[in-house]
């Protein structure tokens, strides 16, 4: 039967990034669906199991419009969402038809036809960088800085179409806002790339280039008017969603699989097996959690749990990706699982727009890093490894590796 106490308080921070609190297991294991406190105030409801977890995030009568009265505050703080409130929903604050047409024209950006024509292109970047990497006159290295953070903004540059004389700026600045800069310099990176974008949209106005914001101007002008707010928040959905949850699937990725010789052994021996060790890297890491937050617009029965109309929830998806109802021995890390149906990427219709750009930037990185620097090891235990916890995003501050 489901239990209805309120026995943690989110957001619950990891011992380590490699796996979950172990409170998630036990509360798993009572009830799929449980109450919990929040720390910015009030309740909502916690969904760990991957089942429940899909079902929620699948249905339309969970709202992701962060306006909306109960709405949950996991990772907001009230005056920030009062800020929010006052403004006009973003892609991710969207629901239902108004969601629809807004991600329709962005969906093209990541056919299969545009990554293929974007793959070479994120080659050499990550060559250049490997390159870098190994003419390196001091050893260890840290690869959150050589590779990690690096190579994700350098492929947002190259989606946007950001001009080569500015990809240093826009990498700093990036880089900066996800470091373990001080609170200062992080907010003013975030506002120097607010400003950059706001610039850059502006002269892909004038001209319009064949990159993602050159061929939504092209499109709006054809269809009305340009919404020049809304492609400057379009751009920074893209740089914060896909730049920093891919600079850490990056590492963690790297540890994992030195960390698991064997699993390593098996993407060694068949780069074609590659795209299945990424998946299982997602599912296992899930750098991203509690981020899928969600109110009910009406009474809705879920896992055999009734949520009432303005109750929040909160799906885990870390949780939900060690569920051993969905994966056996989800502790174990096993390249070859092929588990696609993992929630890192979300579900439902606010499922990560990036995805396959994300497994395919993974993909190249393990394959070309793997190969090119074959006697890569860390330079520390990966239990001694600086990591961040900042309650939503998990990851590795530094990766010392040598060779």
């Amino acid at each position: 039967m489901m239990k209805s106490r309120t026995e943690i308080e989110l957001p619950v921070e990891r011992d380590c990034p490699f796996a979950p609190p172990t409170t998630y297991d036990r509360l798993r294991e009572q009830a799929p669906i449980s109450r919990v406190r929040l720390a910015a105030g009030g309740e909502a409801w916690w969904v760990a199991g991957h089942e429940e977890g899909r079902a929620v995030l699948a249905d339309p009568r969970f709202s992701s419009d962060k306006r909306k009265d109960g709405f949950p505050l996991y990772s907001l703080d009230p005056a920030t969402l009062r800020r929010l409130r006052e403004q006009p929903p973003l892609l991710l604050g969207m629901d239902g038809a108004e969601h629809a047409a807004a991600r329709r024209p962005v969906i093209g950006e990541f056919t299969v036809r545009r990554l293929a024509a974007l793959r070479p292109r994120i080659q050499a970047i990550v060559d250049h960088f490997v390159d870098d990497l190994l003419a390196a006159d001091r050893r260890p290295v840290d690869l959150v800085r050589a590779l990690s953070l690096p190579v994700p903004s350098l492929v947002i540059c190259e989606l946007l179409g950001v001009p080569y004389a500015d990809h240093d700026f826009f990498q700093s600045r990036a880089s900066m806002m996800v470091s373990r800069s001080s609170l200062e310099d992080r907010r003013r990176a975030f506002a120097d790339l607010r400003a950059y974008l706001d610039d850059l949209v502006t002269r892909k106005e004038s001209a319009p280039g064949d990159d993602l914001l050159g061929r939504q101007i092209a499109r709006q002008r054809r269809e009305g008017a340009v919404d020049h707010g809304g492609l400057v928040s379009l751009a920074f959905l893209l740089l914060t969603a896909g730049h920093e949850t891919t600079a850490n699937m990056i590492s963690l990725g790297v540890v994992g699989l030195l960390s698991h010789p064997e699993q390593l052994a098996v993407i060694r021996n068949d780069s074609d097996r590659t795209p299945l060790a990424v998946e299982e890297l997602l599912r296992y890491f899930a750098v991203a959690d509690g981020v899928t937050t969600r109110v009910a617009t009406e009474d809705v029965r879920i896992g055999g749990v009734s949520i009432k109309a303005g109750d929040g929830v909160v799906v885990s998806t870390l949780s939900a990706n060690w569920d051993p109802a969905a994966f056996t021995e989800p502790g174990e890390l096993d390249v070859e699982r092929g588990a696609r149906h993992h929630l890192a990427f979300g579900f439902g219709p606010h499922q990560c727009l990036g995805q396959n750009l994300a497994r395919m930037e993974l993909r190249i990185v393990f394959d070309t890093l793997f190969r090119r620097v074959p006697a890569l090891r860390l330079a520390v235990p990966a239990g001694d490894l600086p990591y961040k916890a900042d309650a939503v995003v998990y990851g590795v501050h530094e990766l010392p590796v040598t060779w």
